[in-house]
């Protein structure tokens, strides 16, 4: 477990790497409340509990940016478990959520369940964990519902799979959009400023200015 924000924030987050994919689920909680909240839990739940109980946060719900096994098919359970509920991504990602069970014994972590979110995510919304609050956008392309979450405050946007230190997220999945997806990092993310520091869902951290110069997808973008 790494964390990536300092203390004096009002938000803090730590990165877990989880399943055989190494997705990088974010706890997040609030330093006033200590409230918190997973994003995007995608397997290995004992670990993300105790990941839970070194931050000494509570969670309070799980956000999830799209409907990819290594990204959600952790969910339910942990939904059962701690009895919070699930909020994104887009409903137009239900279609993904619904193949968790095959996907996520395809990729080598069986158990994923499907499910229905508590709260589909829009463009436009914003989600609570504890005082801190996150923007949701909307950036299909790698999926047709996945979403980002940005928290101005801090200046860090966790985006899933849009966007990666030195690439970008697939397109060639059922529904997958590749001028789409450049469309949404260009429109949905760009204007959040080169400053923003961003986790995504594989791999090492970066900014939207860094990605602006070197990423040799969306660079010169």
């Amino acid at each position: 477990m790494t964390e990536d924000t300092p203390a004096e924030l009002p938000m803090r987050a730590a990165i877990v790497p989880v399943t055989p994919l190494q997705q990088n689920c974010s706890i997040v909680w609030c330093t006033e409340t200590n409230k918190g909240a997973f994003i995007d839990p995608g397997g290995d739940i004992d670990r993300l509990l105790e990941a839970v109980e070194e931050t000494g946060c509570e969670i309070e719900k799980i956000l999830l940016t799209h409907g990819h096994a290594d990204h959600a098919g952790a969910a339910d359970e942990l939904r059962e478990r701690l009895g919070v509920p699930i909020e994104g991504p887009h409903i137009d990602d239900k279609f993904w959520i619904k193949d968790i069970p095959t996907s996520s014994a395809k990729y080598g972590f069986p158990g994923g369940r499907d499910f229905d979110s508590d709260r589909w995510l829009v463009g436009g919304d914003q989600v609570a964990v504890g005082n801190v609050t996150f923007d949701v956008y909307h950036c299909p392309g790698h999926t047709p519902g996945h979403v980002v979450f940005h928290q101005p405050e801090t200046g860090v946007a966790f985006v899933g799979d849009v966007l990666f230190q030195g690439s970008i997220g697939r397109t060639d999945f059922p529904k997958g959009d590749h001028e789409q997806l450049i469309r949404s990092i260009t429109t949905q993310l760009w204007p959040l400023g080169d400053d923003t520091a961003f986790v995504p869902g594989h791999g090492p951290m970066s900014t939207f200015g860094q990605e602006r110069k070197t990423n040799p997808y969306v660079g010169g973008t």
